[in-house]
């Protein structure tokens, strides 16, 4: 049953990506914007079911939201991609705060979503 869980959440998080980045690539984002913004809001979702997840939360939620949805959701892959084009084209000022970005938002989302939650 948990294999069929994280499968039906993966199937909606990849969809949910390409939904998402395709919308933000067509307002005129950038590739790392709209990875950005996938993977801020992925955080937030992270951090909301972990914080359900510890407390009474039934035990369909972290497999079905956090290991499935988010984990298809979330592009870390592409965020690296798209740090080593920045460096390999010069753009060392860019890389570095995209990684600083990803990093502390991600980290004050789950943050936030946990505490929220908890």
């Amino acid at each position: 049953m948990t294999a069929l869980l994280v499968a039906v959440g993966a199937a909606l998080g990849a969809l949910c990506r390409h939904l998402v980045v395709e919308r933000l690539r067509g307002a005129g984002a950038t590739t790392a914007g709209a990875v950005l913004v996938v993977n801020a809001t992925g955080s937030l979702v992270l951090g909301l079911a972990a914080g359900h997840a510890s407390g009474a939360a039934p035990g369909w939620l972290l497999p079905l939201v956090g290991i499935g949805f988010c984990g298809a959701y979330t592009t870390f892959a592409t965020h690296a991609v798209e740090v080593a084009s920045a460096l390999r084209t010069g753009r060392t000022r860019h890389a570095l705060a995209d990684l600083a970005l990803n990093l502390a938002l991600g980290l004050a989302l789950v943050s936030l979503g946990w505490a929220v939650t908890a």
